[in-house]
């Protein structure tokens, strides 16, 4: 049955491009168990390959034609090929991460057909240590990066010992339970009156958009944290990209991070803002284009994450944003973590004093300025909406384990778009947090350079904190 895409999903769908590619991905490495044979490997992908019950939300793609009026809908592939989707590969030597890194920059450059269903998962070994790795890719009319990552730890559990356990696609039974029953009983009892509430409370929150637009623009246009960015200036980051990526990933204890927020008497977001924005300044000084306003960093918010605290079966979007000023135009470390600060902090009080529904239109409007120039094809004209995205998305505390092997790493890739050729995105997960740094080939040279300024932002946050 076809389903039309809702607006987000349509606004990823539309927007993409050769060059822009409208994916998120991710990157997990996996220890091995200890009784794994020679052919472990070859028979967790056949194992993968060869599940015949495949959910909804990976058999589905878009789809237009006259019998949809022009519209782009949701259709299930009638065609549908496992082996296109699940895919098995080996590094060259000498199998170090950087070719892993390599492999897997070229598969995120990679645009997705989308006559098929939106997704990939790859395989991968030759990791000249033993570890084996497994590359995802979803399109981001299916999934935000919270539901990405929240289906991801779906298939994976805190039991060594549990084998058989399911891939992604695979389809699960919904259980009902008995409260559930009877809810469902009830359900045609009270859906007239559950309907007249929605209603009413969806007027509730249309009635207050026009305040909640005039806060979001008057906060603007004094240049204070809002949903909304007029100052954000012009750098080497924000220039028309190609399609090719580099991705460049990093792993810091998670004790490190929580020194500095405790004795500085910031959140943990705030310090990983801190670092990135440390990073940006030396990097940006390397290449002599260092600006002397601040940068400013979209900051997404998972809204439906943060209502729910599980990722929908659906897949689907609800993503709020914050522009936080990064504080790159200070020399001092301190200063600029404490500018981030109070920079994230203003944002956060004025989403606090929105309903979701206004929280997504306002963060909405934010992104207007950097969609429509990637739309009509003007990256890099006029001064930018923001300078680049960084996310902080949660993950698991405790290892985790898919059928006997250990993921020791979880790197999140995300997407550079016309104008804003760098996303830096990152996940706790046992203890550490995994950064992914995902960016135009071309556009943002040397981009692994980044990984070293920002361990040594760490350090002089440390210092300066005293922790």
């Amino acid at each position: 049955m076809a389903t039309p895409l809702d607006p987000t999903a349509l606004g990823f769908l539309m927007a993409e491009s050769r060059r822009v590619p409208m994916h998120v991905g991710g990157l997990q490495l996996y220890k091995k168990p200890p009784d794994a044979g020679r052919n472990y490997v070859r028979e967790l992908f056949e194992f993968m390959r060869d599940t015949h019950d495949v959910a909804p939300l990976f058999r589905k793609h878009p789809h237009r034609s006259v019998k949809t009026g022009g519209q782009y809908v949701w259709v299930e592939d009638d065609d549908f090929d496992i082996e296109y989707h699940v895919r098995h590969s080996a590094l060259p030597k000498p199998g170090r991460v950087r070719e892993l890194l390599e492999l897997v920059s070229r598969l995120h450059s990679t645009r997705m057909a989308t006559e098929r269903p939106l997704w990939e998962w790859h395989l991968i070994e030759g990791l000249r240590d033993g570890r084996i790795a497994m590359y995802a890719k979803m399109h981001h009319s299916l999934v935000d990066g919270v539901s990405a990552n929240r289906l991801l730890q779906s298939i994976l559990t805190t039991d060594p010992e549990a084998r058989d356990l399911p891939p992604p696609w695979a389809a699960r039974p919904r259980a009902k339970t008995a409260r559930a029953q009877e809810h469902a009983e009830q359900s045609l009892e009270n859906v007239s009156v559950s309907t007249a509430a929605k209603a009413l409370e969806i007027t509730a929150d249309a009635a207050g958009l026009p305040k909640a637009l005039w806060t979001t623009l008057s906060r603007s246009l004094r240049n204070e944290t809002s949903a909304l960015s007029l100052y954000a200036p012009r750098t080497i980051l924000n220039q028309p990209i190609t399609g090719s990526r580099r991705f460049a990933a990093q792993s810091w204890p998670l004790d490190r991070i929580r020194g500095v927020m405790r004795a500085s008497g910031t959140t943990m977001n705030d310090v990983v803002l801190a670092m990135c924005s440390g990073a940006l300044r030396t990097y940006l000084e390397e290449q002599n284009a260092l600006p002397d306003q601040t940068l400013i960093a979209m900051v997404p918010i998972g809204l439906k994450a943060r209502q729910s605290g599980s990722a929908s079966a659906d897949g689907g979007n609800a993503v709020g944003s914050v522009m936080v000023k990064l504080g790159t135009d200070l020399a001092d470390p301190a200063e600029r973590l404490q500018s981030v600060h109070e920079s994230m902090g203003a944002g956060k009080r004025t989403l606090a004093q929105m309903t979701p529904l206004q929280i997504v239109a306002m963060s909405a409007i934010g992104q207007v300025p950097a969609i429509v120039p990637s739309l009509f094809k003007l990256g890099g004209v006029g001064r930018p909406a923001y300078n680049l995205v960084i996310s902080n998305v949660p993950g698991p505390r405790a290892p985790h384990y898919f059928n006997g092997a250990e993921m020791v790493g979880n790197y999140p890739l995300s997407i550079p778009i016309d104008g804003m050729a760098l996303n830096i995105t990152c996940t706790s997960y046992a203890g550490h947090l995994d950064f992914g740094l995902t960016g135009c080939r071309r556009t943002v040279p040397s981009l692994q350079r980044l990984l070293t300024h920002l361990d040594d932002e760490l350090k002089a946050l440390e210092k300066a904190a005293g922790a």
